[in-house]
């Protein structure tokens, strides 16, 4: 009996668990058994391993393999244990030294001629520190993506038989480089091409500055879905953790890795029509939804009351506690959702209601009945509500003259009440939670009764009043102020509209 042990990582989320490959090779009927709780992919291995291996010049043996995935008890899927498997067969074969497979992990599913082929979720293996620390050995086509785990050593395979001549003769695999750091451009901001809105863009800067969730309400053309695709570029960059982890979603999911974009913040915009399992992860096993895929950037709803009600009280979770959690049979999987909710709608059906130069057809019941699909619930976690009427004709011109030369002053601004942010409390205004808020964002006693008085007229819930708090918050970062002011807290409670009050006559 010969045995070989050999390891590989398993796909868990954004997590990579140490997977033990174990082959025993004995004397017995010729077959192949894998155990370990394989799924079709894994238990198709066998075939594609056996193929593999006779297609480089190699022998199978012609005995009982045993093949077993620890732990025992973890789902395994996908092709990705395909080269550990093939390596340690051989090593039980003798083909190869057995002591040279304790030195590395690997990852990579096999074709039938023994090349190397990519799989998902190479960077979270790459990320994960074991020890003793052992080189990574993935296929060249993920070279971009494991290129950016600088801690870890990463070498890069193209077949079964390259790598067997490696743990052979120790002939060098080449090591996967740092990907390409993008840098943001400067004048693609952008904000003077929007023309007029002067109200719309400081709310779009202040909910920029302290990442608040916004809403946009306004007719056709005015401007709303132009605004809001220049909310990434406003953004600070993502810090180098941050991207990290917002890349390791991506690798996990089906979306195609961009070495130049992978510090850019993702700007995630599906379509009405999309499912609740679309949107907050679904699929057995579990895969990441467009509220993951959003994280430390934003997710943009075009037309809100066209979403399913389902699919819009499924937000309702995340918005809250930032990770959404996915149970399926036997799999239990969490994925981070820290991401920045804007949304846009008209005030009605045909999209009028309000419009002094554009009549509305919408009867009173129907308006009522189109709003009605927004839940209070989910509107109350909206920090920033704003109208956004059209512009008049007669102003065109005047507009046309706008420029962007304050674009980037507008941007250094925005850093700049990150950073004050950062240093006093190590998160973002947004994500202020209970003793921090009384700390941090203490009022005056006569705001207090401002607030206090705005709240029972407007019907404000205690989760509101603390949004509204937050922003004015963040209004006084923004401002420089280390203080709240009365004008920054009329300016927060400013947008706190309620739907019902978008008039624009």
């Amino acid at each position: 009996m010969s045995v070989a042990v050999t390891y590989s990582s398993a796909q868990v989320g954004i997590s990579a668990p140490l997977i033990t490959v174990e082959v025993d090779v004995s004397p017995g009927l010729p077959q192949v058994l894998i155990v370990g709780l394989p799924e079709t992919a894994v238990r198709e291995s066998k075939d594609r391993v056996r193929a593999a291996i006779n297609s480089s010049g190699l022998s199978f043996p012609d005995k009982r393999v045993t093949v077993n995935l620890a732990p025992a008890d973890l789902p395994k899927s996908s092709g990705r244990y395909d080269l550990a498997i093939a390596l340690a067969i051989l090593a039980a074969n003798r083909d190869i030294p057995a002591d040279a497979l304790d030195r590395h992990e690997f990852l990579g599913e096999l074709s039938l001629t023994g090349q190397l082929r990519e799989v998902r979720g190479v960077l979270p293996a790459a990320l994960r520190e074991t020890q003793p620390k052992r080189p990574l050995i993935v296929p060249e086509g993920n070279q971009e993506e494991a290129g950016l785990a600088d801690l870890r050593e990463v070498r890069l395979g193209q077949s079964l038989s390259q790598v067997v001549q490696y743990l052979n003769s120790g002939e060098p695999l080449p090591q996967a480089t740092p990907a390409y750091r993008s840098v943001k451009a400067p004048h693609a901001i952008g904000l003077a091409d929007v023309k007029g809105q002067q109200a719309a863009k400081r709310a779009l800067i202040i909910a920029a500055a302290g990442q608040h969730n916004l809403l946009m309400i306004g007719p056709p053309g005015t401007g709303k879905t132009m605004l809001s695709t220049r909310l990434p570029l406003l953004l600070p960059r993502m810090s180098r953790e941050e991207a990290l982890e917002s890349t390791a979603i991506a690798s996990v999911s089906q979306q195609p890795f961009d070495a130049r974009k992978w510090r850019e913040r993702p700007f995630r915009t599906p379509h009405h029509t999309c499912s609740a399992a679309a949107m907050v992860g679904g699929n057995n096993p579990p895969r990441p939804g467009e509220v993951s895929l959003a994280h430390h950037g934003v997710l943009f709803l075009d037309e809100l009351p066209e979403y399913s009600r389902n699919v819009l009280e499924v937000l309702r979770e995340p918005l809250e506690s930032q990770e959404i959690w996915i149970s399926r049979a036997g799999h239990q999987v969490r994925y981070p959702a820290d991401f920045q909710l804007l949304a846009a709608m008209n005030p009605c059906p045909c999209g009028f209601y309000g419009d002094a130069s554009r009549e509305c057809k919408c009867t009173a019941d129907r308006i009522s009945r189109y709003r009605a699909r927004l839940s209070g619930p989910l509107l109350d976690r909206i920090d920033m509500h704003i109208s956004m009427p059209p512009v008049p004709s007669g102003r065109l011109a005047d507009l046309s003259r706008e420029s962007a030369k304050g674009d980037k002053k507008i941007v250094e601004r925005i850093q700049n009440a990150r950073l004050t942010m950062l240093r006093r409390q190590q998160t973002v205004n947004s994500r202020l939670q209970g003793r921090a808020i009384a700390q941090h964002c203490s009022l005056r006693r006569k705001d207090q009764l401002l607030l206090e008085e705005a709240v029972q007229k407007l019907g404000i819930s205690m989760r509101g009043c603390l949004k509204i708090i937050r922003v004015a918050r963040t209004i006084a970062d923004y401002c420089r102020s280390t203080e709240i002011c009365t004008s920054h807290v009329s300016e927060a409670l400013s947008y706190r509209q309620s739907i019902g009050q978008d008039k624009f006559t």
